[in-house]
């Protein structure tokens, strides 16, 4: 069974510990995506929903009790080898640390993923911090990352939001045992 995890970064106050989220952590994940622009914010409820019901496919990062990343994400039921990341937020205060691509093959490593093979995600082409994350996360899994327009401006998103493009990203099941 996977175990949270803890990251040294220089000395006992840098540590950042990786974690399920609890109900609890609801209010400060709907703040960190507030504070982590372009996510699109959702209700407050939403995120208390994600952190109780979608702990499994869910990851928190913090350090001194503060919360500093979260990746939501879920298996759809039609196809429980995919998971699907819906948002991935990383405070201004712990960028530049890997947290992103830390968060992505731990939250990989849980039990509920044993029998992900492919991991997917929508970004819009603005999206540059995004883009760069799953690029580099495919590339550092020898992944192949495939994207075209999904949730589109018109036809889906009633003109009000950018086109959102469906990344797909196979990951060897060999690699991803040897990631840790």
């Amino acid at each position: 069974m996977a175990k949270d995890v803890t990251f040294d970064q220089a000395d006992t106050q840098d540590l950042l510990h990786l974690r399920k989220p609890t109900k609890a952590d609801g209010a400060s994940v709907w703040q960190l995506v507030a504070e982590c622009a372009p996510l699109d914010q959702n209700s407050m409820y939403m995120n208390l929903v994600q952190c109780d019901h979608f702990a499994e496919t869910c990851i928190l990062a913090e350090r001194g009790g503060e919360v500093l990343g979260w990746i939501s994400g879920h298996i759809p039921p039609e196809t429980p080898d995919t998971i699907f990341v819906w948002q991935v937020a990383v405070h201004a205060d712990a960028r530049g640390l890997g947290l992103g691509k830390r968060m992505l093959r731990a939250l990989l490593q849980r039990p509920a993923c044993a029998n992900v093979t492919k991991l997917e995600t929508t970004i819009t082409r603005s999206n540059d911090a995004s883009w760069g994350l799953f690029r580099s996360f495919a590339r550092d899994r020898g992944a192949s990352l495939s994207d075209a327009p999904h949730y589109e401006r018109d036809a889906h998103l009633n003109g009000e939001h950018a086109t959102e493009h469906l990344v797909s990203i196979d990951l060897p099941r060999k690699r991803l045992r040897l990631v840790a």
